[in-house]
């Protein structure tokens, strides 16, 4: 935490939008997307989002052949979430596993999307935002996922991978299916992210009335 808030004092924003955020003229991250905004400093996303969590979803040594023999390099998959709607996922190769995760950790934030959360399973009908809207379908290489809509207190039934991906973007109770080479982890979460996309993509009857 001591190493965010110093990066962050020490930041000089190179972009519109980094100075209209340090600046204060940009005060949450909802403004960014209404205004359709690109994101490209990472420090954006931690001033709009202090409370962003991570996690490392996978790391895997790659090999590449080169004139002077095989090069290894380490490619870690690292999600980003507030665990209230906002969710990025990214990856990074480096020669060293650390900087391989710093690495995807930034992409993840350059990454950041919202996730639209709702009551949609015909169980449940609370109305609160702990599962999703609508059923939605991401795919990924050969790697298929659908999430469905689960009634309140179900939990999340899915593999571990989609419960932290799921949990970081706020979504609590839902059911899910995968299709095709699901043990590739990389292609896996990338689907499960693309399903949540999915989430704005979109218009319910609530939105009619805004």
């Amino acid at each position: 935490m001591a190493d965010k808030a110093s990066s962050l004092e020490q930041w000089v924003p190179k972009t519109r939008l980094g100075k209209l955020v340090q600046e204060g003229k940009i005060t949450s991250i909802e403004e960014v997307f209404m205004e359709g905004l690109p994101i490209r400093e990472p420090q954006i996303v931690d001033v709009l989002l202090p409370d962003l969590q991570e996690e490392v979803i996978n790391i895997n040594l790659v090999q590449k052949q080169t004139d002077a023999g095989e090069r290894s390099r380490f490619k870690a998959i690292v999600a980003v979430g507030n665990r209230d709607g906002y969710l990025g996922l990214g990856a990074g190769k480096a020669s060293q596993v650390r900087t391989a995760i710093e690495k995807a950790a930034v992409n993840a934030r350059l990454n950041i999307v919202p996730i639209r959360r709702g009551c949609g399973s015909w169980e449940c009908g609370c109305g609160k935002p702990h599962s999703v809207p609508f059923q939605v379908e991401g795919k990924c290489g050969g790697v298929r996922v659908v999430i469905i809509p689960g009634p309140r207190g179900l939990g999340l039934v899915a593999s571990e991978v989609a419960k932290v991906i799921l949990g970081l973007a706020g979504i609590k109770d839902c059911w899910t299916r995968s299709y095709g080479s699901t043990r590739t982890v990389p292609s896996f979460a990338y689907a499960v992210f693309d399903a949540l996309k999915k989430t704005y993509s979109l218009i319910t009857p609530m939105d009619w009335v805004r």
